[in-house]
């Protein structure tokens, strides 16, 4: 029951939340009317547009399609993403002059724009899912890696040293003192990473593999078709909550039968 109450207390701001979003996109369209209902499409609209309309279901089809080749690219990302950044992170920890070494060149990376970064992507890696996927992955990576360095970080230095003092070597710490320590940490890079790789997509697809909604937000600008340009941002937005919420019920689950304290004390 308490895992219960913990998980519904995690999903009810994501609730609150999306129901604000509606209420902000009300009042924007009210406030700007010079946007005209022409340009500026209402929930219902989209609602209309994707469920109830003449022609919903072959652009329900259409935007679902582009859905999910944008999830098959961001979850690439992703999965690479915190894979490299939770390597990085145990090889900084463990190897002091490595982190000395590479470290600011990674925050020095992470200082430049992802736009001004995805031509050069694009270039290197090519238009297609590669360069996507790594344009995913950069999103990813930096925010997960400081993160988790911290988590690893704080592991109880008492555990640490009984560790060493029966003979343990530094890896032997990091796996079983360290990692456990670093579960909180690891999730939350998680959740924050997860709307990133998404947005990571979109931006690889809109300016390198021509697919997925990335592209198709970029189409129906000039081509004025303003109903879908709703419908992918609508959706988009309520996938990111969702797979937020995802990954936030897991780390709920899994941090209930390990103990959110793991090898803190």
């Amino acid at each position: 029951m308490n895992i219960l109450v913990r998980i519904v207390k995690f999903l009810l701001p994501l609730v609150i939340s999306l129901i604000l979003m509606l209420v902000i996109w009300y009042a924007f369209l009210y406030a700007f009317p010079q946007v005209g209902p022409r340009v500026g499409k209402t929930p219902g609209d989209v609602w209309s547009y994707l469920i109830t309309g003449p022609d919903s279901d072959t652009a329900r089809h259409a935007i679902l399609s582009d859905l999910r080749i944008t999830l098959k690219d961001a979850a690439t990302g992703f999965g690479i993403g915190m894979l490299a950044a939770l390597a990085a992170a145990a090889l900084f920890v463990t190897l002091p002059a490595v982190e000395q070494s590479f470290m600011p060149v990674a925050m020095l990376l992470r200082s430049v724009p992802l736009v001004a970064l995805s031509p050069i992507v694009v270039l290197v890696f090519g238009r297609g899912v590669l360069g996507v996927t790594v344009l995913a992955a950069i999103v990813v990576f930096f925010p997960a890696l400081v993160m988790i360095i911290t988590g690893l970080r704080s592991a109880s230095r008492q555990a640490m040293e009984l560790v060493a003092a029966y003979g343990g070597s530094r890896w032997t710490r990091l796996r079983m003192v360290a990692m456990p320590a670093a579960l909180p940490a690891v999730f939350a890079a998680a959740r924050i990473s997860v709307p990133g790789a998404l947005i990571g997509a979109l931006l690889g697809e809109w300016l390198g593999s021509g697919t997925g909604l990335g592209a198709t937000l970029i189409r129906a600008i000039p081509t004025f078709q303003y109903n879908k340009l709703w419908a992918c941002i609508a959706l988009v937005t309520i996938v990111s909550v969702l797979l937020y919420a995802i990954v936030g019920v897991l780390e709920n689950l899994v941090l209930a039968r390990f103990g959110a304290e793991t090898g803190k004390s």
